[in-house]
């Protein structure tokens, strides 16, 4: 009985924690919201943006409890970046990815690697572990690493980096000692490396996704990682990856449903006798349609951060088919925040356009985040039906 009502304090606690972490998020809204436009032009997190998103928890998500931080689970961690994003799509974004990337490769790191990266709970990091730079071994330890990595969110103020630097003896690339899906990976300070400004996309702009060079950097053997993505944890790591990356966007969904919703009682629909928007039955309809969709979506972004939550390694494991068919759901969410947001632009008609109308700023970035690569929904699909037929 005794460990019943622990069990059920500890749960109470935990929910008092997220919702004060989310009313945070919600209190940092107007703030994120007043310097999108900046963020925007600059291409990076406005200084105040960043700062208010620090101050609402949101860098120390990902960040272990021994190291100060919060270490929230998927769900909590969803609806914080989700209110985030409905106040900036570009600050929430770089938020969530940097708290990715963080979940993702802590395990990997060592303990004098972790004890440095962790010394600020609001680090943030950037970077990518795609293998397209390269390394060689030092005598006495560690690497030089050169090469270029593109995608790199929020680099300008990130503090450190992750990067794929296979091991190289002179042309031949090494072999992995995990196997075809592992790289060698290393975490580098920032300050070690150039920054092209390479992004220039029509939508999340502020991200500033820009491209990380790295001219022979020296890496400490404690800073270098084998991180094995093929392994049964990795796919449900993956799939708290993906739905973390869809988060900010599902709160710029929100945004702009908000957006249009403050304008029903005060515009008028172009040539009828209506006075305002909400006279009309079919300007109605299309607004529940819009609601209903994104109800729709927020539910099964919540239940898939929920069946991450249930994880357990060693206990609970995701098979390939359940990683599957959440990526599946995940897709389908996406696709009807971009459903609903076409049918909000539909009713607020051709001004959503104007460049000084933030709901063309959404738009934008709806459509270019929901295209990132762990959303992408032909080869989701095709994972999926692999998955069914039992085809590796």
């Amino acid at each position: 009985m005794t460990q019943i009502v622990e069990r059920q304090d500890a749960v109470t606690e935990e929910l008092a924690v997220t919702e004060e972490l989310v009313a945070r998020a919600r209190a940092a809204v107007p703030t994120l919201a007043a310097h999108a436009e900046q963020t925007e032009r600059d291409l990076r997190v406005a200084p105040e943006s960043a700062a208010a998103a620090a101050e609402a928890g949101a860098f120390a998500l990902s960040t272990p409890r021994r190291y100060g931080g919060v270490e929230a689970d998927t769900t909590t961690t969803v609806r914080v970046v989700a209110e985030l994003g409905r106040g900036c799509g570009s600050t929430a974004w770089v938020a969530a990815v940097s708290g990715d990337a963080k979940w993702m490769f802590q395990r990997f790191m060592s303990e004098a690697a972790r004890d440095e990266f962790f010394a600020d709970p609001d680090v943030r990091l950037c970077g990518s572990a795609h293998p397209t730079g390269r390394s060689t071994e030092v005598p006495g330890g560690g690497l030089r690493v050169s090469g270029r990595w593109s995608y790199a969110s929020g680099c300008e103020d990130a503090q450190w980096a992750v990067l794929g630097a296979p091991i190289f003896d002179g042309d031949r690339m090494r072999d992995q000692p995990m196997g075809p899906m592992a790289s060698t990976t290393v975490l580098v300070p920032t300050s070690s490396l150039a920054i092209d400004r390479t992004w220039d996309m029509a939508g999340l702009r502020g991200t500033g996704s820009h491209t990380l060079v790295a001219d022979d950097v020296f890496v400490p053997a404690s800073h270098v990682m084998q991180p094995d993505l093929a392994d049964a944890q990795a796919m449900g790591r993956f799939v708290a990856v993906s739905v973390g990356t869809f988060a900010p966007l599902l709160g710029v969904a929100q945004a702009a449903l908000d957006h249009v919703a403050s304008i029903l009682t005060e515009r008028r629909p172009p040539m009828s006798a209506y006075a305002n928007m909400t006279e009309s039955p079919t300007a109605r309809q299309l607004f529940a349609e819009a609601t209903l969709l994104l109800a729709g979506a927020r539910r099964s972004v919540l239940h898939i951060a929920a069946t991450i939550d249930g994880l357990s390694p060693g206990q609970r494991e995701l098979s390939a088919v359940e990683e599957a068919e959440l990526r599946m759901e995940l897709i389908s969410a996406a696709k009807q925040c971009r459903q609903a947001v076409e049918l909000l632009l539909d009713l607020h008609g051709s001004s959503s356009f104007a460049t000084s109308n933030p709901l063309q700023r959404m738009w934008r970035d709806l459509a270019v985040g929901t295209r990132h690569g762990a959303l992408t929904s032909y080869m989701t699909a095709e994972a999926y039906a692999r998955s069914l037929v039992g085809v590796e």
